[in-house]
């Protein structure tokens, strides 16, 4: 079994005491295999007691949905790289499309805050995807460079970043990319890593889209997907623990 990551990103749900639970119903399920990592994303009033909850798992860490590029400051409603580190988080989303295009987050401020994040100690996860619109005129890999050389482009070579590529037309909508698809994007990712020698490898390339236990094995058979990015799906402690434990191909 080869080594995968399990991205759990809870956006606007999972409030501290139904964390707990959670948690506990996860934890009960039985072991994670070893091969297995898994990342929380609660949201950011949860992510202290996702923390002290998976405290003393092997390979379970929490992390934070978005922070800001400044460590400190007159922001009301922001999270700095150092709270969310103070809080617990290991790592952070970095401009998912949620940012990107109900926030109007720009490719600009992706960067700052992969700055930000490092500066934290913190290991960013940098999103990246295309609309629907885009994909369909053929612009799928002029939007995931643009983004990749906005917040990577210059970075230094021992900066720790992972990519999850999410095709914004696939998200939350039923409709996920082929297992061919992903890993087509997956492998132009990696060639443009490969090409910045100013950038870290290995890189962890995870997919996120519509994905759950009906097609995470048949995504995950594709060798280029390092993992999954997981939203409506991982809301379930037991369908996740489930999720988790896919047996891939």
């Amino acid at each position: 079994m080869r080594s995968l990551i399990f991205a759990a990103n809870w956006k606007m749900h999972v409030g501290p005491p139904e964390a707990r639970e959670y948690l506990r119903a996860f934890f009960a399920a039985g072991e994670i295999p070893h091969e297995r990592g898994v990342w929380f994303f609660p949201p950011a009033v949860s992510l202290e007691t996702v923390a002290q909850g998976i405290a003393g798992h092997r390979n379970v860490h929490a992390g934070a949905q978005d922070i800001y590029w400044e460590a400190k400051g007159a922001f009301t409603g922001a999270t700095s790289g150092p709270l969310a580190k103070q809080a617990g988080a290991r790592l952070t989303l970095i401009g998912h499309s949620e940012r990107r295009h109900v926030f109007g987050e720009t490719d600009e401020q992706t960067g700052k805050k992969v700055t930000a994040a490092l500066a934290a100690d913190l290991q960013p996860v940098l999103c990246v995807g295309e609309t629907l619109a885009q994909r369909e005129a053929g612009d799928t890999m002029t939007v995931v460079t643009r983004q990749l050389e906005a917040a990577l482009g210059e970075r230094d070579g021992r900066a720790r970043v992972a990519i999850a590529y999410e095709p914004v037309w696939a998200i939350g909508t039923g409709r996920n990319a082929t297992p061919q698809d992903a890993a087509e994007v997956h492998r132009a990712i990696r060639r443009w890593l490969k090409g910045h020698p100013t950038t870290a490898t290995p890189f962890v390339i995870l997919y996120g889209g519509s994905v759950n236990l009906k097609n995470a094995a048949e995504l995950l058979a594709e060798p280029e997907l390092d993992g999954v990015l997981v939203g409506g799906a991982s809301l379930d402690p037991r369908g996740w623990a489930q999720l988790v434990r896919t047996a891939v191909a």
